[in-house]
């Protein structure tokens, strides 16, 4: 069955002042997808998120949701909702009245306002905390408020920037997991904006990989970590070798598919251990070769335990990539 397309970018720029921004930005977006734009900070990630909540105005090119152009329609008139790692609730009012304030704005009938209160905090696993201000809840549970709000909105897409990012490890981790289950549960299309590669991976059916204001990449987690497009791609997402050749190109490994053996080995690339770190149920030995360059590997603890400082090694690769100079 042909999926459908719920949001289109097409040709869209927007620059600042500055200079900086993004340009010629082409995505479709399809229904009930999750797609994820990640880059270093500055890349444009969240200029794009903003144009398309009507937070920033395009130069060029345009946006569609549903078929229909939104690019001339503010914020309040697009079928999107924005959340924001801020949370951005009213600490003025109960948790009650911050999700019933947006469908009060838009004249749903008291009688539902409740129903669909309730249907919102039973979504993110808060229900009875009604009556509570949001300066009585922690970081995570006003985020899942936050969330609630935007959902109850009933968007076409729903963005989300960095909603996590202000938020502990342990506690990130189970917003991850609740946000994974919330989307899948209601099919609802979202772009979500990170500069957390592993929470890129985790959450996302396809990844934007931005940088510098353009597209490095677009692709599924194991697309873009086994077939990384650009160097670029390559030393962002997850852990990378880079072996400098004398034509200046390189050749690429990731640690893991590094196989290390004592000795020389006819053939192999060889070196001395320079450090060994225990990384719980992994090992990284990292191993000096030719022109001080430096290359990680990742081994079980059984074969760490026969290595020793300054040993002399060799490695095998069991795959590499290539890129030019």
């Amino acid at each position: 069955m042909e999926r459908k397309v719920k949001l289109q970018i097409t040709g869209m720029e927007k620059k600042y002042k500055n200079g900086d921004g993004v340009e010629n930005i082409n995505i479709d977006v399809y229904e009930g997808e999750f797609v994820t734009m990640l880059g270093p900070s500055g890349c444009g990630k969240s200029t794009i998120l903003r144009t398309l909540g009507g937070f920033l105005d395009i130069d060029k090119g345009d946006i569609l949701i549903d078929g229909e152009s939104v690019k001339d329609l503010p914020p309040e008139k697009r079928p999107t909702a924005m959340v924001f790692q801020s949370y951005n609730l009213w600490p003025h009012m109960t948790v009650y009245e911050n999700l019933a304030f947006g469908l009060e704005i838009k004249k749903v009938p008291k009688n539902e306002i409740k129903s669909e209160v309730e249907r919102g905090l039973k979504l993110v696993n808060m229900t009875g905390y009604e009556k509570k201000y949001p300066g009585q809840l922690s970081g995570g549970q006003q985020q899942r408020i936050a969330i609630a709000r935007a959902l109850l909105l009933k968007p076409s897409v729903l963005l989300l920037d960095e909603p996590f990012s202000a938020l502990d490890a342990k506690i990130r981790a189970q917003m991850r997991e609740e946000l994974k289950r919330i989307q899948e549960e209601l099919n609802i299309t979202v772009v979500f904006v990170t500069h957390d590669q592993e929470e890129a991976m985790a959450l996302s059916h396809r990844i934007v990989v931005m940088n510098k204001g353009f597209i490095e990449q677009i692709g599924t987690p194991t697309e873009i970590y086994d077939h990384p497009a650009t160097r670029f791609v390559a030393s962002f997402i997850g852990e990378m070798n880079f072996l400098t050749k004398q034509d200046g190109s390189s050749v690429a490994v990731r640690p893991e598919d590094v196989t290390i053996t004592r000795g020389e080995v006819q053939g192999q690339l060889s070196g001395d251990v320079r450090t060994i770190m225990v990384l719980g149920h992994f090992v990284e030995v990292n191993v000096e070769v030719e022109n001080r360059q430096v290359i990680k590997t990742y081994v079980a603890r059984n074969v760490a335990d026969q290595l020793h400082m300054k040993d002399r090694v060799s490695l095998s690769f069991a795959k590499t990539f290539q890129y030019c100079a």
